[in-house]
């Protein structure tokens, strides 16, 4: 008699069980690709977008003592550039520290021309100087000054060294205008979202999908059911002891970020960066940390119900994580520094949105407010969501 292939036999089986299994196959096959496409065409659109982004905004540029040789040049080099010929005070130049201001300030020295046409670099006098004032925080401000700069140093090449651009000749003198909080928050907003509501989601998604798929799978969902409360009172319990026991990774990661961010924007090396941020950033981090506990709890809770036990629950719960993870990327790539309000209804991009803005000490207590209010109504809608479940059999009781 011929012996039965059993490898066959299993081979077979396992291909059956995968193949039969949609979500398996979704996750398994499909998924991977897909975020994996997905992540990286957003990062391309992302880095196009930061290395065009201003490209068509209009930027103010104050010119103090135009020499007739760099005029036309200077007038030539873009048309988003408005030149503007007339004497750059000092008021001038602090209104450049905020960064909406799309601006520049440049202060030819008076006689420039013959200044360059006599000069002799071997007597040893400093060539004639430049100044250029901008805002790097700014990218359309930053743009200009890069493009301006480059125009005068070929100009520059072109007269054998005859000048020199934003030379300090004044202890303590800057041109970049833009302040050390500026810069390290545009840094932080960049990083820090991504990372704490990855640190948040970990903490939901540790006990949140076996609170009801695992009671499916031991059996004792049907118990539940049939004590004397209300299905709402059971879904806003369920949600609530949840959220509390994830607020307590949320408490951790808050008390984590206000310990090290004095030390995260520590320059070192004797540079001291004014350390700016203030209990009402605090308070604000804090509520939206709350907030986004709660719609993750909530979100996950509905995922729960839906699947057929704790293993299933991870398999459903796993594209959801990479749409939090998307979410989370978009601040690296954004360029603009304020956002439609709209933006702050999107759940979870509406956190993160939050916090970048509070990193970067841009924070709107009205987005603030939208934000935790339309988390709110995500949970009690999710709350509803959970009762009609729990009043299906076929949902809860599914095989």
């Amino acid at each position: 008699m011929k012996k039965r292939n059993n490898t066959w036999t299993i081979i077979r089986k396992e291909f059956a069980r995968f193949f039969g299994d949609r979500q398996l196959v979704f996750t398994t096959v499909i998924m991977p690709g897909l975020l994996i496409y997905l992540i990286y065409s957003l990062m391309g659109v992302g880095i196009r977008n930061m290395e065009t982004h201003g490209e068509q905004d209009v930027v103010t540029v104050r010119v103090e003592n135009m020499p007739q040789s760099v005029a036309p040049l200077l007038a030539s080099l873009d048309s988003s550039i408005v030149l503007v010929q007339q004497p750059v005070s000092q008021a001038d130049i602090d209104a450049l520290q905020d960064k909406e201001i799309n601006a520049i300030a440049m202060r030819f020295p008076a006689d420039f021309d013959a200044l360059v046409a006599n000069y002799d670099p071997t007597v040893g006098q400093p060539a004639p100087n430049v100044e250029i004032y901008y805002n790097s925080a700014n990218n359309a401000s930053d743009r200009v000054f890069t493009i301006m700069q480059t125009a005068l140093n070929a100009y520059e090449d072109g007269m054998a060294n005859r000048f020199d651009i934003n030379r300090a000749d004044e202890e303590g003198q800057t041109f970049n205008q833009a302040s050390d909080d500026q810069v390290v928050g545009d840094i932080l907003s960049k990083l820090l979202p991504m990372l704490i509501i990855m640190m948040l989601f970990s903490g939901v998604m540790a006990i949140a999908p076996s609170s009801i798929a695992g009671e499916k799978e031991r059996g004792t969902i049907a118990t539940l059911l049939v004590t004397p409360m209300r299905r709402n009172e059971l879904a806003l319990g369920k949600i609530v002891s949840l959220s509390c026991i994830a607020l307590l990774s949320g408490i951790s990661s808050f008390v984590g970020i206000a310990l090290s961010l004095p030390n995260m924007i520590a320059a070192g090396d004797g540079i001291d960066i004014p350390f700016n941020y203030t209990t009402s950033d605090y308070v604000a981090l804090l509520l939206v940390i709350f907030a986004s506990v709660l719609v993750m709890a909530s979100a996950i809770n509905l995922l729960s119900a839906l699947a057929k036990d704790v293993k299933n629950a991870g398999t459903m719960i796993t594209p959801f994580m990479f749409i939090i993870m998307l979410a989370g990327l978009l601040p690296m790539f954004q360029t603009e520094t304020v956002h439609s309000l709209v933006n702050y209804f999107i759940p979870f991009y509406n956190s993160i949105q939050t916090m970048a803005d509070v990193f970067a000490h841009s924070l709107n207590w009205t987005a603030l407010l939208i934000t935790l209010g339309s988390n709110i109504v995500y949970t009690g809608i999710a709350i509803w969501g959970l009762t009609r479940m729990f009043n299906s059999e076929k949902v809860m009781f599914s095989k």
